[in-house]
């Protein structure tokens, strides 16, 4: 069984690894691909293994992966009670379903979160993240709408996704922030410098989406134009032909480290991120009980402190070739 660490210092707890579910509906894959009994059997194996954070939003979907995570634990007895749930709010959607743009005014927030109540089949949700800053609400109003709810006993703790350090501290004077959700990865180092040391200057866990480097670190990844249309990859600039050779050369010091310690290279990349901090959780997604028992057991993975230098050597930032994200992803980042 996992343990558990503690995000913030409000009295949230997680799953020393959690999993997101964001691919069981959406990005990755072709939608015909997607098989909901073994996504629901991943997601009940998961508990069995103490990996009970499970990360979503209304953007999945949008709004089925929410439903799929409801339908799953009903299935379990006492199923609600066994798990943490982390959600978010903040954009809107056209009539297809594509994500339109950003609104947090408190009026769509709340209405977005009783849609989150609803789909999710709960009485409370357990992390509330802005899924990203909308530049036309002061963060003050957001984040004092979402401790509303928090007085209401709708929501237990806050979150933001993908914001600077300005809009950090300011959200953190109107309400204690618990956690940031970030990218963070032996592939993507960004918060290091300036975003890890606010965050523990504050108090405010780190929940680390994409620790697997968007499949770069388990070594199993594909040119862009080998995934399925509507795949996420195939738009990624880091698979884009003028980048991937690279990428993959920088991602072998992982996969040689993982074959003299006989583990999986995914492994190894979350042991690595498990070591840089007790308030750090990492959510690697998944849709397969094999990758899920695979990530549980970066746990028990132990590195030393020359293995993790020659990692972060490896794959220093000036090592991976292209951004993280397209230009138009990338506008919507607060920093």
């Amino acid at each position: 069984m996992l343990a558990t660490r503690t995000l913030g210092t409000q009295g949230l707890t997680a799953s020393t690894i959690g999993l997101g579910l964001m691919g069981m509906s959406y990005a990755y894959g072709a939608a015909e691909e997607r098989d909901e009994r073994e996504s629901i059997a991943t997601i009940h194996r998961a508990v069995e293994l103490g990996c009970t954070f499970f990360d979503t939003a209304e953007a999945y979907g949008p709004y089925e992966n929410e439903e799929l995570l409801a339908r799953a634990l009903k299935m379990l007895p006492g199923g609600r009670d066994r798990v943490t749930i982390a959600t978010k709010f903040g954009f809107t959607f056209d009539a297809n379903g594509v994500i339109a743009g950003v609104d947090s005014r408190p009026a769509h927030l709340r209405e977005a979160v009783e849609g989150s109540l609803r789909r999710l089949e709960t009485d409370h949700i357990d992390l509330l993240y802005q899924h990203r800053l909308d530049p036309a609400v002061p963060i003050e109003e957001v984040v004092g709408a979402m401790a509303g709810l928090v007085h209401e006993g709708k929501v237990r703790y806050l979150g933001l996704s993908e914001v600077g350090e300005r809009t950090i501290r300011r959200a953190h004077a109107v309400h204690p922030i618990s956690a940031l959700q970030s990218e963070y990865s032996l592939w993507e180092r960004n918060l290091e410098p300036r975003i890890i040391p606010l965050l523990r200057e504050l108090g405010i866990g780190l929940v680390a989406f994409a620790p697997l480097g968007r499949g770069f670190l388990t070594g199993t990844v594909k040119r862009a134009d080998e995934y399925p249309a509507g795949d996420y990859r195939r738009n990624d600039p880091r698979y884009q032909p003028e980048h991937f050779e690279a990428n993959v050369r920088a991602a072998a010091a992982v996969r040689d480290l993982a074959t003299r310690k006989r583990v999986a290279s995914g492994q190894v990349a979350l042991a690595w991120l498990l070591q840089k901090g007790t308030d750090i959780v990492p959510i690697p997604g998944t849709k397969r009980r094999t990758y899920l028992e695979e990530n549980v057991g970066a746990a028990d993975v132990r590195l030393t402190s020359e293995e993790m230098t020659a990692l972060d050597a490896a794959l220093a930032p000036e090592k991976v070739s292209g951004p993280r994200y397209t230009a138009k992803q990338q506008a919507m980042i607060d920093r």
